[in-house]
């Protein structure tokens, strides 16, 4: 088949409306990163379909899938960008910006990943960061600008992506020093049920970010073999960071998610309450996509990172 002439392409733009249509698999968050109408992204892939008579999405109610033709086209045209973007970086002499863009859910973001951005800077003060952190919008790992993604579930590495495992989803519980020795010891799971227990909500984990099952108290008792009285809390919410705060303030205990206690327990200002844990068999990852660990702020952040994890 002879190739195609250039002058007979459909339009440049139209082809990096598709890319992020088709990275989203969504015409509406496309529209939202591009800024544009759902219903301008909606016409430029169909007028691109027309042009080259092939059809790029399979349309399902409240879904898009890629057709066979729309993967190998989504294929070409990030590899084209990238290379775009690596000539205009060696013709400006711009190595890109030494800024790191992650994305997380609310509790990692503010718990486990900014202590880790505190101490990177401290060695490398020139690199600035970008942090998205939602408990509500999973979409936030795709934009376009973020480089690496903190997640947690069963993931799979998308073209172009590269994952590494982290650590399991486990939660203990914790409490302050002075609520422990005021209140404690807890020799028995049972034990737990004669004091405040901080609760996560259930609509925590009912969030487009969050989609997997609950991992709370009932949970943990049920894991112990124990059973969860149900007692009134003197709080109940939808957000981690709330609880740990409370839990810091001696308020009461929480099942703290090791990962993002475990600043906390190194600063003694958090203990651990009882040496049971519970986990829901998922993991935490580290999704990095390939052309922004070509930046070097990038990667030194990656491996500083994956380096902290061996400490």
């Amino acid at each position: 088949m002879p190739p195609i002439k250039r002058r007979y392409l459909p339009s440049l733009g139209s082809f990096a409306t598709f890319e992020v249509a088709a990275k989203h698999l969504s015409f509406t968050l496309a529209a939202k990163e591009l800024n544009v109408t759902q219903g301008a992204v909606s016409q430029q892939i169909r007028l691109l379909e027309r042009a080259l008579e092939t059809e790029l999405f399979i349309r399902k109610h409240n879904a898009l899938e890629l057709t066979p033709e729309g993967g190998r086209l989504q294929a070409a045209i990030t590899e084209g960008l990238d290379t775009i973007s690596a000539a205009v970086a060696a013709l400006t002499g711009d190595e890109g910006p030494q800024t790191v863009t992650v994305s997380a859910t609310d509790g990692m973001a503010a718990f486990w990943l900014k202590p880790l951005i505190d101490s990177f800077r401290a060695e490398h003060p020139g690199t600035g960061f970008v942090v998205f952190a939602s408990d509500n919008d999973d979409a936030i790992r795709n934009y376009a600008e973020v480089d690496i993604a903190f997640l947690c579930g069963n993931e799979r590495c998308e073209i172009g992506e590269e994952l590494h495992f982290l650590f399991p989803e486990t939660a203990q519980p914790v409490c302050s020093p002075g609520f422990l020795a005021e209140h404690g010891p807890f020799e028995s799971p049972a034990a737990l049920n004669r004091v405040n227990l901080l609760h996560l909500h259930d609509r925590h984990w009912s969030a487009d970010a969050i989609g997997w099952q609950p991992l709370g108290w009932p949970e943990w008792f049920r894991a112990q073999g124990a059973e969860w009285s149900k007692s009134p809390s003197s709080l109940s919410t939808n957000k981690v960071g709330l609880l740990i705060e409370a839990a810091l303030a001696g308020e009461g205990m929480m099942l703290g998610w090791q990962h993002m206690v475990a600043p906390a327990i190194a600063q003694e200002k958090l203990v651990y309450a009882h040496p049971a844990s519970v986990t829901a068999g998922r993991g935490n990852f580290l999704n990095c996509r390939q052309k922004s660990m070509k930046r070097p702020p990038v990667a030194a952040f990656v491996a500083h990172v994956l380096a902290s994890l061996k400490k």
